[in-house]
């Protein structure tokens, strides 16, 4: 009888994942690493980053350490839905820069059966929380949160420290314009 009903083992069941952290953590890494294995497994994938993200490549996501995978940039959260068919895995790098539609989205794809990975910033430079990750973090089944090193001290860093005297949340930069913080040397670095 147990045998006879084999539809529970072979429906595909969705899910969010979320990589989250401070700049330099290795949350793109993380992603790619996750994508490859999926690819590996034979399972089709489609990944997706915000258009306004071209540090190191129009069409990749690319780490910190120059690893790269193939990516599709999209306008906003709803051009994710229009390009996906029949997929098993979608991922998804720079969440913090997309609308607040970008929880839907995902809530939709790991409805009908998709693994859903998405990678972010969790806080912004202010140290508040990015956009919409606090809501994907918590609609998530899985949070991962990575830490880059302290560049000031050596401990865990969370914090994404800014040089630059912009005041606009979002401002593309490297080591140019970042580096990670632990809470003590942030605190000290912005006088709090």
């Amino acid at each position: 009888m147990f045998l006879e009903n084999k539809s529970f083992r072979t429906e595909k069941r969705g899910w969010i994942e979320v990589v989250c952290g401070s700049m330099f953590s290795g949350k793109t890494e993380e992603l790619i690493r996750r994508l490859r294995r999926a690819q590996i497994a034979k399972l089709d994938v489609e990944i997706f980053k915000p258009a306004l993200d071209t540090r190191y490549s129009d069409t990749e996501i690319v780490s910190h350490d120059s690893k790269a995978i193939h990516s599709t940039p999209v306008k906003n959260s709803s051009e994710i839905l229009d390009k996906i068919q029949d997929v098993d895995v979608v991922g998804v790098d720079e969440a913090q820069f997309f609308d607040e539609g970008i929880v839907e989205v995902c809530e939709k794809m790991a409805n009908k059966g998709i693994r859903v990975i998405i990678a972010g910033l969790d806080m912004d430079f202010q140290a508040n929380p990015f956009g919409p990750m606090p809501t994907l973090m918590a609609k998530a089944e899985f949070v991962t949160k990575v830490h880059a090193i302290c560049m000031r001290c050596g401990n865990p860093a969370q914090y994404s420290h800014r040089f630059s005297e912009s005041k606009s949340v979002v401002e593309l930069g490297e080591k140019d314009k970042y580096e990670p913080l632990c809470r003590s040397c942030y605190n000290e670095a912005t006088n709090n």
